[in-house]
């Protein structure tokens, strides 16, 4: 990824950027004294952002974001709240838009992780300059994990899908997730916590509820630029959502691909059991900004329903309580 400055290269407008920068600096710094706090997941706190707790870094990130980036009408953005299944699709995604590019025998994700696909929006914008996109050709792949409420108006031209999943697996997923990642000088963070902060709508990027519904009340308004998607869905038909994942990014599959398997091909690309299985997954490390994830940590299980291995019956009856009175009345509703 090419970090080329998006600053012109006058001392006027140099000095003007950095002034500019440098008040973005000072109202963050008033933002990290004034704003509530709570304990963290990964790190030791996190802050509550017009109505959503973040990572500081992504506040950070957030304000150059709204400050710097430069949507195109053409960008497609994949949105989620952490550990819907944002890997899988990534390469759904990547490998149906990119398909005329790459055979299915030799294939650019056998020799990449899903991650490489997609640049996270949220890490390439958290240093000054951000990261310059200009290099990209169209469409542009984008991923994030903001509300939508977060985003910069520009970007409301684009095209997003957005992915969510049944909140008990977003839990106990993003807990083994967040503990492996967790700052070593923290104390170790149990499930008993993390269920708690998950429930009082303390998590990265949380509110749970009010990130999926910011997207869910977007689709509604602009289904032909959000296509809202949920992970059990993608799980019990994979190749229905691929078809509507093509037209929706107006590539959509010929008669003659159709009849010729491609859609089949994709999905069996893509699959768990293949991409958990490659080399390329499961070694190495991905970085975001100054995070490493190592490859392998983005393939856990893919499964429907593991929330039944770690939460006990009262847990379930809490969680759903909250979630059926959060989503009341918004249409959504998350199955069993």
């Amino acid at each position: 990824m090419s970090h080329q400055s998006l600053i012109p290269q006058t001392p006027l407008e140099s000095n003007e950027h950095e002034d500019h920068y440098n008040k973005i600096c000072k109202d963050y710094d008033h933002l990290m004294e004034t704003i509530p706090k709570s304990n963290g997941w990964r790190v030791e706190h996190l802050y509550n952002y017009n109505g959503f707790w973040i990572n500081p870094i992504y506040i950070k990130a957030n304000l150059l974001l709204h400050a710097y980036f430069k949507p195109q009408p053409t960008d497609i953005f994949l949105a989620s709240f952490m550990k819907s299944g944002t890997t899988w699709l990534k390469a759904l995604i990547f490998s149906t838009l990119t398909r005329h590019f790459y055979s299915f025998s030799d294939h650019y994700l056998h020799h990449h992780g899903p991650q490489s696909t997609f640049p996270f929006l949220d890490s390439e914008c958290e240093s000054y300059p951000i990261t310059d996109f200009t290099h990209m050709c169209s469409p542009r792949l984008f991923a994030t994990h903001f509300p939508w409420i977060l985003l910069p108006e520009s970007m409301a031209s684009c095209k997003f899908v957005y992915l969510c999943r049944e909140p008990k697996d977003v839990l106990v997923s993003k807990w083994v997730f967040m503990s492996k990642l967790r700052e070593k000088d923290l104390p170790p963070f149990s499930l008993d916590e993390a269920f708690d902060l998950f429930c009082k709508g303390v998590s990265d990027y949380g509110p749970f509820w009010e990130h999926v519904l910011s997207y869910w009340r977007a689709s509604l308004e602009s289904s032909e630029k959000i296509l809202f998607l949920k992970y059990e869905e993608v799980k019990r038909q994979p190749e229905v959502v691929v078809r509507r994942l093509a037209t929706f990014m107006g590539v959509p599959f010929t008669a003659e691909e159709v009849e010729k398997g491609v859609v089949e091909s994709i999905v069996k690309l893509c699959s768990f059991e293949n991409l958990s299985n490659l080399e390329v997954n499961k070694k190495g490390v991905e970085k975001f900004g100054k995070v490493e994830v190592e490859n392998c940590e983005f393939f856990r299980k893919g499964v429907i329903g593991d929330w039944r291995n770690y939460l006990s019956d009262e847990m379930k009856q809490r969680i759903d309580g909250i979630i059926h009175e959060k989503l009341k009345g918004s249409g959504l509703i998350f199955g069993a």
